[in-house]
């Protein structure tokens, strides 16, 4: 029962209650469009109340399909209040300077909402099918050994397979990642959204990842949310080295490369809980090297500088996925929000999400696989 009452739910709930009184109110009559129009708020509402509140686990078909449906209501209602709130500031503003517009906004301003939400959600899909573009970034390193001049490092980020990414997108990712011939891949976190027992076989291409240096892995907050413990196993079969708050060593001639990679925060809801530690990834003891850290989060980049990495690579903001979440993710992960940034000494580089989460949407934003190549400074 308490978590009804969870400010969570609370929160949630006034949301989408406000939502729906807003544009029901403005774009709809009393009757039968009243009722249709609350399905997806509905929709929206159901998913956190069966599958927290009432603690569902994501196994079957008929899941899936309520996910993406709830996604895919998310994502149109987004651009409903959105555009009923430009078309509400259109009709105060033509008033009084444009009354024939002002009468015809108020006749068909709500079908072009509806239907500007629906090409909104259409374009964004689009986009988002067409799979991760390759985004090719130099990073310049002070005092970066010459057996690791060139190194090339493919980064994929925040997959989240399961109600909307399956295999035949992971197969494509690892496809254009092995094209690549990366030295190092760094997987970033947020693989899953769901069980080993539902996806399982749609992980299964990432054993194909190959790379001269190894394929490592730092978990994110929604591979605790699906189960760290089995999923850990389940990496480690496929091949790749899941790293948390612990490192290996490269080795290249005289010169060394730590690789570190750190726990996500929803750590701390695992059993035991654990905690962030750069400290414990950076091997400090092992003395002069180029030191890489893996983390899910961007804003743990303080303390990774602080330990002394050189580069930490990090994912989790999707860069806002689609607008205008592009410029509300902004407020909140500044200044480690996409692309390639500094923090003291250290470089910050965020991968803006190889899938997406939630609704399968990208507008102001691409799904992305990064080649990263490691050059000296100059």
């Amino acid at each position: 029962m308490r978590r009804w009452f969870s400010p969570f739910m609370l929160a949630l709930t006034a949301i989408i209650a406000a939502g729906y009184a807003y544009t029901a109110w403005r774009l709809t009559a009393p009757g039968a469009g009243r009722v249709l129009l609350a399905v997806p708020f509905v929709l929206v509402w159901a998913v956190p109340v069966i599958y927290w509140i009432h603690e569902r686990q994501n196994h079957g078909r008929a899941d899936d399909l309520l996910h993406g449906a709830s996604y895919l209501s998310m994502g149109w209602l987004t651009y409903v209040i959105l555009l009923c709130a430009l078309r509400d500031l259109l009709l105060l503003l033509t008033a009084a300077v444009a009354p024939e517009l002002h009468v015809t906004l108020d006749k068909i301003g709500a079908l072009l909402v509806f239907w500007g939400a629906f090409a909104a959600l259409l374009l964004g899909g689009l986009a988002a099918m067409r799979g991760p573009h390759v985004r090719r970034i130099d990073i310049p390193i002070a005092g970066l050994p010459a057996e690791f001049d060139g190194l090339r490092i493919v980064q994929i980020s925040d997959l989240h397979v399961g109600p909307t990414i399956g295999e035949a997108y992971v197969r494509r990712v690892v496809e254009i990642s092995n094209g690549l011939a990366p030295d190092l891949v760094a997987l970033t976190g947020d693989l899953v959204d769901g069980s080993v027992a539902r996806l399982a076989a749609s992980v299964a291409p990432l054993a194909r990842l190959t790379a001269r240096e190894g394929v490592y892995l730092a978990l994110g907050n929604h591979d605790y949310y699906s189960g760290a413990g089995p999923w850990v196993i389940e990496f480690e079969r496929l091949g790749l080295q899941v790293l948390r708050n612990e490192y290996r060593v490269v080795t290249r001639g005289a010169a060394r490369m730590i690789v570190g990679g750190v726990v996500d925060p929803a750590a701390q809801l695992d059993v035991p809980p654990q905690v962030p530690r750069p400290d414990l990834a950076a091997a400090s003891e092992s003395g002069a090297a180029l030191r890489i850290l893996l983390a899910h989060n961007p804003k743990l980049a303080p303390l990774a500088e602080r330990v002394g990495f050189d580069l930490q690579l990090s994912g989790h903001t999707h860069a806002g996925q689609f607008f205008p979440w592009t410029l509300a993710v902004r407020l909140v992960h500044a200044p480690h929000v996409e692309g390639l940034s500094q923090r003291g000494r250290m470089w910050v580089y965020v991968n803006a999400g190889t899938g997406t989460w939630g609704p399968p949407v990208r507008l102001g934003t691409r799904p992305e696989l990064t080649l990263l190549r490691l050059v000296a400074a100059r």
